[in-house]
């Protein structure tokens, strides 16, 4: 057999396989004389078929299912011999005029090549890396929320200006069907607020979303509207309400504290404050190290430059997955995924560069970590280590579980790297102007 890879540019080959009898002929013979005792043909005994009817009836069939075998397995071999770091797998080219009985069978493979470029990740860019604080407005108003949360509900016949309102806001033709509870003060109109005023359990009042709330991204919240549509909608929704409440404060006393953090953690309220600034903090630190994570990605995609085998790509991708993909569908997936894969790549790039390697030890101390965190959110806060490790190793038996941890091991290591190398440049900001910046508005 001959085998040989056919360049056409840096990122697509040909593997091109020609296959000779000998490649085959032993086994087609054996399988031949498996065949002779179970061949049945008309005017025959079965097993008493003469060789050269069996070889009519069946050589063909046999040849191609072996010559299969041998190309499959040579091919496989190859791949592996030359080192080949493919994108997809390779896709044998049609021939309508294949010629079976050819002393010499040549069989074609396009295949795609991972492209062969260079990262830099201190290249100068504008990221910035945000510190986001939690200022005296955001904590006074967690003050707040916790008071009327822990408070106590007194239901009154009709609204008020001072009264949380329960219902459901309901728009059929946008599918928006969400129920929520809100004070007044929400609205951006003062007008919109007044149509409440006197309205009872049962009322129905109609707003138009445009303006509705200070910050279109409330209509995420309130309504449940996604995030591309919250600056474009102006329709009109009615809000059936159901239930009418005056809050009375709870009392910010120690037995609250304890209820809220455990006995002793919390004596004051300026604990309190410091508290909810530290886990804000915490939980913005997290927010503003997903963004960062998002900005380099975006910076490496940008500058970073090589071509992929697309057209091999979006052939490669009819013939994958249950369903088969058309042409045109194919190109939209394409379309869909490029920016992924061209990250894939780059990111792989970058952990080779920087020796970034996932052990096991990894895995599980990230899976403990993060088990303590949900166990914390649940009101667990001292878990044995019995416990977690129990749970951690329910985890890790689950294979689906492994890789999506291992990608969030993978995203943490860079990202650590990434602070480093990318030497971003630091701003301290609000949540609301970190907000506003994750949004480009």
């Amino acid at each position: 057999m001959d085998i040989k890879r056919v360049a056409t540019d840096a990122v697509n080959e040909t593997i091109v396989m020609t296959v000779v009898h000998m490649d085959y002929k032993g086994q087609v013979a054996k399988r031949i004389n498996e065949k002779m005792p179970l061949a049945t043909v008309k005017g025959f005994r079965k097993g008493q078929v003469p060789k050269d009817l069996v070889e009519k009836q069946y050589g063909k069939a046999i040849k191609q299912e072996e010559v299969k075998k041998v190309v499959d397995l040579a091919l496989e071999r190859f791949v592996q011999s030359e080192r080949l770091n493919l994108l997809g797998t390779p896709l044998a080219k049609e021939n309508e005029n294949f010629d079976w009985d050819a002393e010499e069978l040549t069989f074609e493979y396009e295949i795609g090549l991972v492209p062969n470029f260079e990262i830099n990740l201190e290249a100068e860019n504008n990221i910035v890396k945000y510190i986001v604080t939690a200022d005296d407005k955001l904590i006074d108003g967690q003050v707040e929320r916790i008071q009327k949360q822990f408070g106590k509900a007194n239901p009154v016949e009709k609204v008020t200006a001072d009264a949380d309102v329960t219902g459901t806001f309901i728009n059929v033709e946008n599918g928006i069907e969400n129920k929520t509870t809100f004070s007044l003060s929400v609205f951006k109109d003062k007008k919109t607020a007044d149509s409440f005023i006197g309205k009872e359990v049962g009322d129905v009042v109609t707003v138009n979303t445009k303006g509705l709330f200070e910050d279109d991204h409330q209509l995420m919240d309130y309504l449940k509207v996604g995030h591309d549509n919250v600056h474009d909608l102006a329709v009109d929704v009615a809000f059936t309400i159901e239930a009418i409440n005056v809050s009375e404060p709870a009392e910010l006393n120690q037995e609250l504290f304890d209820k809220l953090f455990g006995e002793g953690k919390v004596a004051s309220l300026e604990d309190l404050k410091a508290k909810i600034k530290e886990d804000a903090e915490a939980q913005f630190a997290q927010q503003a190290d997903q963004k960062l994570l998002l900005d380099v990605q975006d910076f490496l995609i940008e500058n970073t430059k090589f071509d992929l085998p697309a057209e091999f790509l979006k052939k490669w991708l009819q013939t994958v997955g249950e369903k088969k993909l058309s042409a045109e569908e194919a190109e939209v997936e394409y379309a869909r995924s490029e920016k992924g894969l061209r990250f894939q790549l780059i990111e792989g790039k970058a952990m080779a560069q920087s020796n970034i390697q996932i052990t096991f030890e990894d895995l599980k101390a990230f899976t403990t970590n993060a088990i303590r965190q949900q166990m914390a959110q649940f009101g667990q806060t001292n878990p044995t280590d019995e416990e977690v490790q129990g749970i951690v190793a329910r985890v890790l038996s689950n294979q689906e579980e492994v890789k999506r941890l291992s990608e969030q091991v993978v995203a943490e290591k860079l990202l650590e790297v990434f602070k480093e190398k990318a030497n971003p440049t630091t701003k301290e900001v609000t949540y609301e102007e970190f907000i506003a910046a994750s949004y480009g508005e």
